[in-house]
């Protein structure tokens, strides 16, 4: 089964051919670097970087690019805010994207260019438009003219009579008329500026992944990402003034993730209900936000509530204890290979089950379909688990080596399994009022106590640590304990 992709323009699945045969390239919208990233921005991180990361496991030469736009109105509030210059704001949450980001184990793409960094190609592009009838200036300013480009509407589905009948669009007297949309603004008082032919100005954010698209993947390119909420008007404004601009289409398949619910209610900051990625790898472990996230379908809303994490956390552990369980299993048979030195993408030595591999390909090359993916990997988790109980053999080997190299390809599975449950521990143990040293003394004077056959002094202790979300395991080795589940 060849790869198929959901082109957002067709609207339907269509087979996966790039321009150049065995090479993709693929832009995708990045952030507006003025605020902490939240979970929708790791949602579209996550899809992108799997995309990413499965072109490359079939053997694509990839170039992903991925930009920041770095001057825009809301940099500019924020900066004004806080009396700094936006060049300050937008650096800074720079950093604070990688802060966030790196932890959710997103692998850098091939090109992060800024938008300030390609002013000079912005503005050939606007002169282009402006030379071709589809833009004009107007005291300073720049706009395209949307009814000049008669396809307009063909990625959203929208045309423009709906558009003017529906719209409330802010009067803008500078405009002939009230569809058309900035390339170039005129700079006013305290704002960042740069010299063009209109005038000391900057660009408007459309314009921006337009030129930057087209300098690092050319006047085509296969692959164009972003949310589904930059459908309109970000995208079909870039298709319009892209197509305009060199009279070819920029994109052969637009591909659009689903939105983020909290709690089945849209994620919104009205609502209150708006999660920044920061402080939930506080509550959860990054991994298992990610396992979360890939758990549905890319195009499928996803509803974001502790309870859906607390049950993907608990089916991560499920995959955690049996790489731990192999691991301890090989420490004392030197025949078998630790698990543990494998990291994404990395094939582990082992051989492979190629039933497994053959699922989880069919899965991936139905338009990346992650969700049915992680249902064969607990599958296959409930499968070896059910062989626990006898000798690892080659067998073992090769289905639990196999299920850590799908992990590889989608991000997951590359912890130790100690550190894991150990990280596990320290993120679950800060939410319930006691320190893990606190733990570890009851552990010990639960230990005396059993030793000294004082039966009531140990269970009074178990209940206790129970009450606080603390379950202790009695092994041959001592006793374990762990988070409630």
């Amino acid at each position: 089964m060849n790869l198929s992709i959901y082109n957002t323009f067709t609207k339907r699945k269509e087979e996966f051919k790039p321009i150049q045969e065995g090479e993709v390239k693929m832009y995708v919208c990045g952030v507006t670097v003025y605020d902490l990233c939240h979970i929708g921005h790791a949602r579209a991180a996550i899809v992108f970087d799997v995309i990413y990361r499965y072109l490359r496991y079939l053997g694509y030469k990839v170039t992903y690019v991925r930009n920041f736009t770095d001057v825009d109105d809301k940099i500019i509030k924020r900066a004004h805010e806080e009396g700094v210059s936006p060049e300050e704001i937008a650096e800074r949450y720079i950093r604070e994207f990688y802060k966030d980001m790196n932890p959710l184990n997103i692998e850098p793409p091939t090109c992060e260019p800024k938008a300030t960094m390609h002013i000079a190609e912005m503005i050939d592009m606007i002169k282009k438009l402006i030379e071709k009838g589809y833009a004009y200036q107007s005291d300073g300013d720049v706009f395209f003219s949307v009814r000049s480009f008669s396809e307009y509407g063909g990625l959203s589905g929208k045309n423009t009579d709906e558009l003017i009948a529906g719209a409330r669009i802010e009067i803008n007297e500078k405009k002939n008329d009230p569809l058309d949309f900035a390339l170039w603004k005129a700079s006013k008082s305290g704002e960042p500026w740069w010299e063009s032919p209109w005038g000391k100005g900057r660009p408007g954010w459309h314009i921006e992944c337009s030129a930057m698209g087209q300098k690092y993947l050319g006047q085509s390119f296969d692959i164009h990402g972003g949310g589904k909420d930059l459908i309109f008007p970000h995208h079909e404004n870039e298709i319009a003034q892209s197509c305009a601009a060199t009279g070819n289409p920029p994109v052969r398949y637009w591909v659009h993730n689903g939105f983020v619910n909290i709690n089945k209610e849209k994620m919104s900051k009205s609502l209150g209900n708006f999660f920044t990625i920061r402080d939930m790898v506080k509550r959860f472990n990054p991994e298992v936000i990610r396992f979360f996230l890939l758990s549905s379908h890319y195009r499928s809303p996803i509803d974001f509530s502790d309870q859906n994490l607390n049950e993907a956390r608990i089916n991560l552990d499920r995959f955690y204890d049996l790489f731990l369980f192999y691991d301890m299993v090989a420490k004392e048979n030197p025949t078998l290979p630790p698990l543990t030195k494998g990291k994404d993408e990395e094939i582990l030595e082992g051989g492979s089950d190629d039933e497994l591999m053959q699922r989880f390909e069919e899965a991936m090359n139905d338009d990346f379909n992650t969700a049915q993916v992680i249902g064969h990997l607990n599958s296959e988790l409930h499968h070896l688990n059910s062989k626990r109980g006898g000798e690892v053999r080659d067998e073992f080997l090769r289905e639990i080596t196999t299920l850590k190299n799908i992990g590889g390809v989608l991000g997951l599975f590359g912890q130790d399994p100690v550190e894991y449950f150990e990280k596990e521990k320290s993120i679950g143990i800060a939410s319930l009022g006691i320190s893990e040293e606190e733990v570890l003394r009851l552990i010990d004077e639960r230990e005396k106590a059993r030793r000294e056959k004082r039966w009531s002094d140990a269970d009074r202790i178990r209940n206790e640590l129970s009450l606080k979300g603390i379950i202790l395991e009695d092994t041959p080795r001592g006793t374990k304990w762990k988070i409630k589940g």
